[in-house]
């Protein structure tokens, strides 16, 4: 899937907070950032649809905000500067830069966890939440999705109100820390979109998870046009 990212070089900021996420490297893509979008966000879609399939729709849902040309470089120079943050801020992360994105995987050591049909935030992932919070404050121009998903234990109707409680503990945490609401969209799809095989244990600790996508706002937008004008 990385290198699949790489070649399209698609708008993605995914933070996937979950238990037993594999952590991926660090990479610097401001020049990629001016290249990419001069073909338009409906024709990355669809190449990235192509590839994925249905089910991801924090990828999706972001798809369509990419800038491309001299102004997406300037979103992806800010967007560098904000995966240091990130990776300064809790190391236990391993950032890699797509695009105009980010993508941050979280290991054991740094995640969102949920205990066993539970919804509250507590222990490290109270840390986590609270790190990335300053992070968001310094970099205010940008917009919040966060989603919500389960492993496959329980019935559909039950994992989809508590991947909504999920999702919703989390939006609600981070704004409690000073964000304003205004940035945050929330989702919630219960079990229907695995990252990982629901046989196994380790597969079902996966897809327990909470993924924010993050992207620029359209007051970033129309600042990188402005700045890179001529």
């Amino acid at each position: 899937m990385k290198n699949m990212f790489n070649k399209v070089g698609a708008i993605v900021l995914i933070l996937s907070l979950g238990l037993g996420c594999n952590a991926v490297k660090n990479a610097n893509n401001t020049q990629k950032g001016a290249v990419i979008g001069t073909t338009g966000g409906a024709v990355i879609g669809g190449v990235i649809g192509n590839n994925v399939g249905k089910g991801n729709t924090v990828l999706g849902a972001i798809i369509g905000g990419v800038v491309g040309g001299v102004a997406g470089g300037y979103i992806g120079n800010r967007m560098d500067r904000q995966a240091e943050r990130i990776q300064e801020e809790i190391p236990g992360a391993e950032v890699t830069r797509v695009g105009e994105g980010i993508n941050v995987t979280f290991n054991e050591g740094a995640g969102v966890y949920f205990d066993t049909n539970k919804s509250n935030i507590k222990g490290t992932s109270v840390e986590t939440l609270n790190k990335l919070a300053g992070v968001f404050k310094e970099y205010p121009k940008t917009v919040i999705l966060v989603e919500g998903h389960t492993d496959s234990a329980g019935t559909d109707e039950y994992n989809l109100g508590l991947s909504k409680l999920r999702a919703e503990s989390v939006t609600n945490y981070l704004i409690s820390q000073g964000l304003d609401s205004s940035r945050f969209t929330t989702k919630w799809y219960g079990e229907a979109q695995p990252v990982a095989d629901n046989a196994t244990s380790e597969g079902k600790s996966k897809n327990r998870r909470v993924e924010i996508g993050i992207v620029a706002s359209e007051e970033l937008k129309q600042e990188a046009i402005q700045k890179t004008k001529g």
